[in-house]
């Protein structure tokens, strides 16, 4: 395959009726999702995009969405993809860096889309396959195409901006491709499955192994705008769903809800957890709550699906699992030397999987990424001898407590053991010279946690520099629409506090 697009070519020839995309508004079979795609590039034609044009689409998960990001790579044009949850300065920034010809908001199932068009002044439009609104024609140069998959620019998508200022990653056919064909590889998908499409297909992993891996198998994506416990069970429960991924968030919001005594699911196997650190308290949770392994993977926006656990392996902890088939991996020191046996270090990958780098900045880009094609994810991680890697945390979360270093990471996992806390962060903040540890926390509703009980429950947990000095409570802490907490905001209200 050289094109997202052309994963449907096999089924919609094979298995035409067989069901494939849905959502709350209509569901294609693939031979209306085929036709549906024809007409689309047609559109796209008629609008004024060419090859190498930037096409952004502001939205959420839908058919429309889905059928706009196939159709547009055929014809070589990039997607813009930024989901409408995000704050209008966020968005307009990453239009103004993308520079696209064109803006498409996804208004039919997205009052935060609606937002953004109404704002822009954009204009309402019925298409065959759906209605959207549309802003005007920009002046533009066309980037240069490809005719080889690794080399072919299919999305740009830009970071959540959870460690820093927002970059524009070229992800290639390639890359998206070889993360799609995983789902078959690894998560053994059949024509017979349905995958609960909650994670945003605007994002990397719910792009490449939701929506990609899915089709690619010939099984049936059901596409979930916006996370709910009610949806979310009542749809294990009667739609027939046999995979169901998320962030641990996601997860730690149905064990810990009363909703989730009324799952009675006859046909859901795989279960997987992704996009943010798993703690080994949630994952005892969800299993004992599922009856099945909760799976566990690593990756990030730049080189998604690094490693994932295997089905056919217990994984009894945390551990992300081995490397991907294809794809190298290194953990080395901050000389760029191989760590000992067993010890910490950044986490380097190689493989099909690694962007082509940040849209405009090949400075960035070089910082990151060596010629030869391996790529510092600047995570930090070792491995077992089992092969399998854990991850520890961002290198540059790392705290220095009166020159001990801390790992916000294992202070988020022994907060998180407590049956009390629904979600926590840990950051530092410097004072006088030194960092401070500060504890963020999300209860469980209806908890009535202290600050004094906080501090009870990590006596044995962790060491005395490992405490937090501060532990404010918050109604809740901001996540990106794909589960990861956006540390940077936090840090903001942090400074806003002192």
């Amino acid at each position: 395959m050289r094109r997202l697009g052309d994963v449907l070519k096999h089924w919609a020839a094979h298995t035409p009726d067989n069901p494939a995309v849905s959502d709350e508004i209509r569901s294609l079979s693939y031979g209306q999702l085929d036709r549906a795609v024809a007409d689309c590039r047609r559109f796209l034609s008629d609008c004024g995009l060419r090859p190498g044009d930037r096409l952004a689409l502001i939205g959420e998960n839908s058919t429309v969405l889905a059928t706009l990001i196939l159709a547009a790579g055929l014809d070589d044009i990039w997607v813009v993809l930024e989901n409408a949850r995000r704050a209008p300065l966020e968005t307009d920034a990453v239009c103004n860096h993308a520079q696209p010809r064109r803006i498409f908001y996804l208004t039919e199932n997205s009052p935060s889309a609606s937002e953004h068009a109404k704002r822009h002044g954009a204009q309402a439009v019925a298409t065959p396959f759906g209605a959207l609104a549309m802003g005007p024609v920009m002046e533009t140069l066309p980037e240069p195409c490809y005719g080889s998959a690794q080399d072919q620019v299919a999305a740009l998508i830009y970071t959540t901006g959870s460690t820093g200022t927002p970059k524009g990653v070229m992800l290639t056919h390639g890359n998206l491709l070889y993360i799609g064909s995983l789902m078959q590889q690894q998560r053994h998908l059949i024509p017979e499955d349905r995958v609960y499409g909650i994670l945003p297909i605007t994002h990397v992993m719910g792009l490449s192994s939701g929506l990609l891996g899915t089709l690619a198998s010939g099984a049936h994506v059901q596409l979930v705008p916006r996370f709910t416990v009610a949806h979310c069970v009542n749809s294990l429960n009667r739609e027939g769903i046999s995979v169901l991924q998320g962030a641990p968030a996601m997860f730690s919001r149905l064990v810990k809800s009363e909703q989730v005594r009324d799952l009675q699911s006859a046909t859901l196997r795989v279960i997987a957890a992704g996009g943010a650190p798993l703690d080994p308290t949630l994952k005892r949770e969800v299993e004992q709550t599922f009856g099945l392994t909760l799976h566990n993977g690593y990756g990030l926006t730049e080189g998604s699906a690094i490693c994932w656990t295997r089905l056919e392996s217990a994984n009894p902890d945390c551990a992300v699992g081995p490397p991907n088939p294809g794809v190298e991996v290194a953990i080395l020191d901050t000389e760029r030397n191989p760590v000992k046996e067993g010890e910490q270090g950044s986490l380097w990958a190689k493989g099909p999987n690694i962007m082509k780098g940040y849209f405009r900045d090949p400075q960035r880009t070089a910082t990151v990424l060596t010629s030869d094609g391996w790529f510092n994810t600047e995570d930090l991680a070792r491995q077992l001898p089992d092969g399998r890697i854990t991850i520890e945390g961002r290198s540059k979360d790392l705290i220095i407590r009166s020159g001990f270093n801390v790992s916000p990471l294992e202070v988020e996992t022994a907060l998180n053991a407590h049956e009390q806390v629904q979600h926590s962060a840990v950051l530092g903040h410097t004072i006088c010279g030194n960092e401070q540890i500060v504890a963020m926390i999300e209860l469980c509703p209806g908890a009535c946690l202290k600050e004094e009980d906080v501090r009870l429950f990590l006596q044995d947990r962790l060491s005395p520099y490992k405490r937090p000095q501060r532990i404010l409570f918050v109604d809740s802490l901001p996540v990106a629409p794909n589960g990861k907490v956006l540390k940077h905001q936090l840090k903001q209200t942090l400074k806003e506090l002192t």
